[in-house]
């Protein structure tokens, strides 16, 4: 079955930065939703558009097309009164963001009584390698086209 909208796709997805450092070793396959649900970075889905188990290619992404720029407006702090008790450093937090709407905050530091906090992925303005191989490609089905991701082995559970 190739690659289209609305099939479920299994793949490994190793993740490297281009001077090689490893994020993700792709030995635990990934299951996605193909079609434009957000589910992966675009220009993989357009790679992988109407391909079948068993191909396998290995794209380079600028940080604009994978996790994004670094944005300064997204580091903050907060008192560490205000703070939910086991605050760590590598934790997070949700809290509202620079637009008001609701966002993850990485704890980076603590400093005396500020808790130093990030909005940015840890891997934007990074450029990214991705080698994938694709391992299965099925229909989804209508719960999981609802849903907007892939259910059960490899995929989310509820």
């Amino acid at each position: 079955m190739k690659i289209t909208k609305d099939t479920a796709v299994t793949l490994r997805m190793k993740v490297s930065d281009l001077s090689g450092q490893v994020y993700d070793d792709g030995k635990q396959p990934h299951a996605y939703l193909h079609g434009g649900y957000d589910n992966l970075f675009q220009k993989l889905e357009d790679a992988l558009e109407g391909q079948e188990a068993g191909f396998h290619t290995t794209i380079e992404l600028s940080a604009e097309d994978a996790f994004g720029q670094r944005d300064e407006a997204l580091v903050t702090s907060m008192a560490k009164a205000d703070f939910p008790p086991g605050i760590k450093v590598g934790g997070q937090i949700q809290r509202p963001g620079p637009d008001g709407e609701p966002r993850y905050y990485f704890v980076t530091k603590i400093k005396g009584q500020q808790v130093l906090l990030d909005g940015n992925h840890p891997l934007c303005g990074k450029a990214m390698r991705f080698a994938l191989q694709v391992l299965d490609v099925r229909a989804a089905t209508a719960e999981e086209i609802a849903h907007q991701h892939v259910h059960g082995e490899h995929g989310h559970h509820h």
